[in-house]
């Protein structure tokens, strides 16, 4: 399936989506869902496009997105079908509803065989001049692009020392962020959108954006929902980072037991420069 023209006009309709309601902020309809995170009238139009698009490419498309309101098993995920289309229509909805944030993007990412092979993320305020930035990933060639421009393939780069562990607001430090810190390590630990933290620990975007754009060697998040780091996944396979769980095993492929349940959700989430990810799993 080649989806670079598909992506691309993607990024148009989100583009202009986007513009509306960002122009709007003040009218919108915002709601906080049980898990006290915020969902809005953008999200859902967000994803309505998107599922709309997909389907057009693929009419029989099993898709499993965010704001979908399931509260029993997905069924049709009983028959472990061969391609899945995974949504956050926008990843960092408390950032996208405060003018002064730049800190969200919408996600799609594709699943054949429950092994993420293709990943979209288009962030709308964080390239130059507050113009989109959109990123592409096709694991099974190796290519990434930032707004078109493929990057070259790197055989792998060395740790930075920063991370991102981000945690919840008031609760207190785990017992690894100190030894992170200890080892020199900067660490964020405010919530924004999982998928931009993924982003930035596979590729450095900052020739990309004149917004203040961080490196990281390696991401920590636990329980994190499946449509929040597939696309990340994705982007750090193709680039050659390390992915595990939290015991360092595979992350990848998705098990069908998660897929199938009402909010997908991995136990532990751990992406990075390989070294970093195997030191750092010594300490969780």
């Amino acid at each position: 399936m080649d989806l670079d023209e598909f992506w691309q006009d993607l990024a148009g309709d989100l583009g202009r989506l986007f513009a509306d309601y960002r122009g709007r902020l003040q009218d919108l309809d915002v709601r906080t869902k049980a898990d006290r995170t915020l969902l809005t009238e953008a999200d859902l139009a967000v994803q309505e496009l998107v599922k709309d698009r997909i389907r057009a490419l693929d009419a029989s498309a099993v898709i499993v997105a965010e704001e979908d309101d399931r509260t029993g098993i997905r069924t049709e995920l009983d028959a472990d079908p061969e391609l899945v289309w995974v949504i956050d229509p926008i990843d960092g909805t408390a950032e996208f509803v405060r003018p002064d944030r730049h800190e969200f993007c919408s996600v799609v990412c594709l699943l054949r065989e429950r092994e993420p092979v293709a990943a979209f993320v288009f962030a709308p305020d964080l390239g130059v001049d507050g113009r989109p930035l959109v990123v592409t990933a096709d694991r099974t060639t190796g290519a990434v692009c930032v707004n078109g421009t493929p990057l070259p393939r790197v055989p792998g780069r060395s740790a930075v020392k920063a991370a991102s562990v981000t945690r919840s607001a008031n609760t207190d430090p785990r017992p690894f962020e100190g030894k992170l810190v200890d080892a020199g390590y900067e660490l964020k630990t405010r919530t924004t959108s999982q998928t931009l933290d993924m982003l930035r620990t596979a590729l450095d975007i900052r020739p990309f954006s004149d917004r203040p754009q961080p490196t990281f060697d390696l991401f920590y998040r636990p329980e994190q929902k499946v449509w929040d780091g597939a696309a990340g996944l994705c982007l750090g396979e193709t680039v050659g980072m390390r992915t595990a769980d939290g015991q360092g095993g595979a992350r990848l492929p998705v098990p069908v037991e998660i897929l199938r349940q009402p909010e997908p959700t991995f136990d532990v989430t751990v992406m990075g420069v390989p070294e970093v990810v195997e030191w750092f799993a010594t300490m969780i």
